[in-house]
């Protein structure tokens, strides 16, 4: 029996690493595919898609700075799968978290703070919403019973309105013509680290939350009984671990770091919160996570990738012939591709191979 299920999980490993790598091969050959037959100018799109993202500063430093934000919102998102919960209220999550943050860097009662301690205030502030938000969810599924994929899904479709309701009204820059709020001074940004684009210090920061997930989930205590509560509560009972009580904490850190990457978002790109601005981040978020199979340092390239494909497809729109709808097709096929790698192993699997004896 344990020879069985030891080769079985050695087998897992590259059948894994097989099924990513055919979604990112379906998806850049789709995405290509897309581009050849839809474009005026073939080839002049094709160009723009490959290498126009990391052609000149001001493109290579806004794909970096996305890549960033996938990388804080899929940690989060992948810290929940980790701990036996789905959070599918991420899009909403990122954009209370920018909401609040906003609201703290705009406060009359913050105009004499120091610079980074009020980054701090609103960092913390985005967080702690997101993290409410994550909890809630947790809570009613532990003493509830309710699925945390639909309480998290709908309380951010439940809190979006009254963002957009926020930021349309009371919080709006009436001196402007965007649904958005004020901008933020200049000491109230994060640090940009390859101007003119908008990459900021949230790359560095995201780099080294990726590290620090690594650390906690396979280099720690806690993170090992985290993962097994998560991934066989059964196991873990058997074990002497209670894997219900993992279900508040990966909510709830899940949320956080995914509000985080609301904060990067308008504290270091936007440097206001505008209407929107979370532009399918936490969907996306979901889908590197998948891609990775919700390992931390996997999320580095899965990132990289999708962050790749996505710009690629917006500097095919700005370069000539690409619609708007091919490029937001592109997107969605990619979205639809993550789940391959479930069937990978499947289909990976020789039916020839011979049943070992129990």
């Amino acid at each position: 029996m344990f020879k069985l299920n030891h080769s079985k999980s050695v087998l897992s490993i590259p059948a894994a690493l097989m099924g990513a790598f055919i979604t990112v091969a379906g998806a850049v050959l789709l995405s290509a595919i897309l581009i050849a037959f839809s474009a005026a100018s073939p080839q002049t799109s094709l160009r723009a898609f490959f290498i126009g993202p990391w052609t000149y500063p001001w493109f290579l430093g806004n794909t970096l700075d996305g890549i960033a934000l996938l990388l804080t919102a899929s940690l989060g998102i992948t810290l929940a799968f980790r701990g036996g919960c789905f959070n599918l209220g991420a899009e909403g999550q990122v954009y209370i978290g920018g909401l609040t943050a906003s609201a703290v860097l705009l406060s009359p009662a913050t105009g004499n703070s120091a610079s980074a301690g009020l980054l701090c205030l609103a960092c913390l502030a985005a967080m702690a919403a997101g993290g409410a938000m994550g909890a809630l969810s947790g809570v009613l599924k532990r003493r509830f019973g309710a699925n945390e994929l639909i309480t998290s899904f709908l309380l951010s479709a439940a809190l979006s309105p009254a963002a957009d309701y926020l930021i349309a009204g009371p919080l709006r820059n009436p001196r402007g013509n965007l649904l958005a709020t004020d901008r933020f001074a200049a000491n109230r940004l994060l640090p940009r680290l390859l101007p003119p684009s908008y990459l900021s210090l949230s790359f560095v920061f995201a780099l080294v939350l990726i590290l620090l997930g690594h650390i906690f989930l396979y280099r720690t205590v806690w993170g090992y009984r985290f993962k097994i509560a998560g991934s066989a509560p059964e196991f873990a009972r058997y074990g002497g671990i209670n894997a219900e009580r993992c279900w508040i904490p990966a909510m709830t850190v899940s949320g956080s770091l995914v509000s985080l990457a609301g904060f990067f978002a308008v504290a270091g790109t936007y440097g206001l919160c505008h209407q929107g601005f979370s532009g399918g981040l936490g969907w996306n978020a979901i889908a590197v996570a998948l891609i990775a199979r919700n390992r931390p340092l996997a999320l580095i390239p899965a990132a990289l990738i999708y962050g790749w494909l996505k710009a690629g497809s917006e500097s095919a729109l700005l370069a000539r012939g690409l619609s708007f709808e091919t490029s937001a097709f592109i997107q969605a096929a990619i979205l639809i591709l993550v789940t391959i790698h479930f069937s990978a192993p499947i289909i990976l699997k020789s039916p020839f191979k011979k049943k070992e004896r129990l």
